[in-house]
């Protein structure tokens, strides 16, 4: 069975969680199908940019945790490799979240670049409810998006978030009517196709590099080097050579 569908359209690959039955549960399966589909949009040069949604109604219920087996180390580290994956991507993403999004789910939307969400999504963290801590890296990477008092009300006192009230605390960037949301985010991820790829992922790069630099002067430093690169592109080029001939003619 596919789990995964993947659909290429203006340089955007569009993943779909496929599994609606199981409301797009996390399976080693889904996992492995899942870095299969990145590894093939990746190659395809043509692909600039992903969005990850799930099929209706649900945008990921979480992992399916009988995968532990006998050593839970391994056995969580497995089925976290799905989103995991996804992190590892140089390929700019975004979530388009269009229905719950629990537990490991959320871990996926949290790791993709930018969240979109539709009105109906809920962003429901859950660990504890299960009796499970979080994992993943999940209490890290949603303190680095909303700051440690929304982490604590989601994690510790199950506030559940629908999507404005996401949106209101910075979780995801913006709402939708549900209709739209996935054409919304489509057309957002298409903008990257105008941006050369190797500069694209370059930039990315930067931007997630670059919260580690300590001033702005070493900020300055840590950019110097790729945007000296950039001037150096058949682009930039270009562009130059259109513009000395434009003031030379004026």
């Amino acid at each position: 069975m596919d789990l995964i569908n993947v659909d290429v359209t203006d340089g955007v690959g569009t993943i779909t969680l496929n599994d609606p039955d199981r409301r797009n549960a996390v399976t080693l399966e889904m996992c492995d199908q899942l870095d299969e589909a990145i590894g093939r949009l990746e190659a395809d040069t043509s692909v600039n940019s992903l969005v990850i949604t799930g099929a209706p109604p649900a945008f990921c219920a979480g992992a399916d945790l009988s995968h532990l087996g006998g050593s839970e180390e391994e056995g969580l580290l497995a089925i976290y490799e799905g989103f995991l994956r996804v992190g590892r991507s140089p390929l700019p993403s975004i979530a388009a979240v269009n229905g719950a999004a629990v537990g490991a789910g959320m871990n996926l939307a949290l790791i993709c670049d930018v969240r979109l969400a539709g009105r109906s999504a809920r962003f429901d963290d859950r660990f504890l409810e299960l009796g499970i801590h979080p994992g993943g890296g999940h209490t890290w990477m949603f303190q680095n998006i909303c700051g440690p008092q929304t982490t604590m009300a989601a994690v510790l006192f199950s506030q559940v978030m629908d999507g404005e009230e996401a949106a209101r605390v910075g979780l995801v960037h913006q709402v939708y009517d549900d209709d739209e949301l996935l054409a919304a985010a489509q057309a957002m991820a298409a903008k990257a196709s105008t941006v050369p790829r190797d500069l694209l992922l370059k930039t990315k790069k930067t931007i997630q590099d670059i919260k580690y630099v300590a001033s702005q002067r070493a900020a300055v430093d840590h950019e110097l080097g790729p945007q000296a690169w950039s001037t150096r592109q058949p682009d930039f080029q270009a562009l130059l050579t259109k513009l000395r001939a434009k003031i030379s003619s004026g």
